[in-house]
């Protein structure tokens, strides 16, 4: 049996999915008033503000919020990494992360995957990659071993296309070594 908070929560989130935000935020404010530990609200409300506000102050102050009402409701992690990224806060990102790897609940591949981002946002590509293998190694979904696979083929291809560069720049032959 859901209660009123929750049946209010799944009108929000329906509101959500048909693009209706306004009736969606004042559900979601609704439901914070009444119970303001409820942490899936803060988390919508914080998605709210990032991406129909860009309000990033206010969504990461409500992502926070969730995660400390609820530790184990894995939403917000994600969302938090996600805002982190958009800001290209890489501290707080790595921070985060190893707040992830110790939430049961936090799926494992997705924190390596983000880990590899950042690695590959930085440009050093064979940490990157091993960081995509060890997604690889903890996910349990063919289709994002595919996408792993593939942010593993594309640092390679940077490295090389890397490689080609500094190669031309030197006037050096322009095949790596081995093509």
């Amino acid at each position: 049996m859901t209660t009123k908070v929750e049946e209010i929560y799944l009108d929000a989130e329906a509101d959500i999915r048909n693009s209706n935000y306004h009736d969606a935020f004042q559900k979601h404010e609704t439901i914070i008033y009444e119970e303001p530990a409820f942490a899936p609200a803060h988390n919508s409300i914080g998605w709210l503000y990032k991406t129909q506000f860009d309000n990033y102050e206010k969504a990461e102050r409500h992502f926070i919020t969730a995660m400390s009402c609820d530790p184990l409701y894995p939403h917000p992690y994600f969302h938090l990494a996600s805002l982190y990224i958009d800001l290209e806060r890489i501290n707080d990102l790595k921070k985060h992360l190893e707040k992830c790897l110790q939430v049961v609940t936090v799926d494992k591949a997705w924190v390596h995957y983000r880990y590899g981002m950042v690695e590959e946002m930085q440009g050093r590509y064979d940490s990157a990659i091993k960081f995509y293998q060890k997604a690889v190694v903890h996910s349990f979904n063919n289709e994002k071993i595919k996408d792993y696979q593939a942010d593993m083929e594309r640092c390679r291809t940077k490295q090389e296309t890397i490689e080609v560069m500094r190669m031309a720049e030197a006037g050096e032959d322009t095949l790596p070594a081995g093509k």
